[in-house]
């Protein structure tokens, strides 16, 4: 079965760096758009960036533009998501996502989820 791992999170201060992995197995990865979305305590998924299947093209929400970088190691079937500049506001549970189809912005138009890993940063 499709099974998607996320890992990388963990606790930073703010101005700090991670970089959260998502393992995708049980499906032709080079054949999915991904994306990672996060919720936050109270507050709905929201989606952070997607990439397409090839990588040739990647969207990004406002809050994280020039600060989050979405890629993807089709060799390793694993996609990424680099945050720098890390804000206490980007605390909030990380989850990858995998559709088919091209890049999109809304929970519901994806297919498979991760469980999720949580980032947290502190002031």
């Amino acid at each position: 079965q499709v099974q998607l791992v996320e890992s990388g999170g963990g606790l930073v201060q703010a101005g700090d760096s991670l970089r959260l992995s998502c393992a995708a197995s049980g499906l032709s990865f080079s054949s999915y758009t991904m994306g990672w979305f996060r919720q936050a305590p109270g507050k709905e998924r929201e989606f952070v960036a997607a990439i397409n299947w090839s990588g040739s093209s990647t969207a990004s929400a406002d809050s994280v533009k020039g600060r989050f970088t979405i890629f993807r190691d089709g060799a390793k079937n694993t996609l990424y998501l680099q945050m720098d500049s890390l804000t206490p506001e980007d605390t909030a549970v990380y989850y990858c996502a995998a559709r088919q189809g091209g890049v999109a912005f809304t929970t519901t138009l994806y297919d498979y989820w991760g469980q999720g890993t949580q980032v947290t940063v502190s002031s």
